[in-house]
């Protein structure tokens, strides 16, 4: 089954910016989709930025402009740089891949963003 690692969570400055990674473990899938998603406490959870095919994204209301999506198909690896962040940011970020007729989703990272 395939499985998917998320990093790069932590605790940062209302302004300030991280970079999430998630790490694939298929090398033989070849996926319709990637996402970050995001969910904090009480909140459903939403999806902030998707990229379909090699080259279409998508993006939230909330985060175009300050968050970019991309991926690394040699390193089987999904980026999400976070920029401008707001403390509305905070949430647990979650990696999901699509292969019709499967998705698979990461364990979540946590971000925080607080003075």
């Amino acid at each position: 089954q395939v499985r998917l690692v998320e990093s790069g969570g932590g605790l940062v400055q209302p302004g300030g910016s991280l970079r999430l990674s998630c790490v694939a473990s298929a090398s033989t899938f070849s996926f319709h989709s990637m996402a970050w998603y995001r969910q904090a406490p009480g909140k459903q959870r939403e999806r902030v930025a998707a990229l379909i095919g090699e080259h279409d994204t998508n993006y939230a209301d909330s985060v175009r402009g300050r968050f970019t999506i991309s991926g690394d198909d040699a390193k089987n690896t999904l980026y999400l740089e976070m920029n401008s962040l707001k403390p509305e940011d905070t949430a647990v970020y979650y990696c999901n891949a699509v292969r019709v007729p499967q998705s698979y989703w990461g364990q979540g990272t946590q971000v925080t963003v607080s003075s």
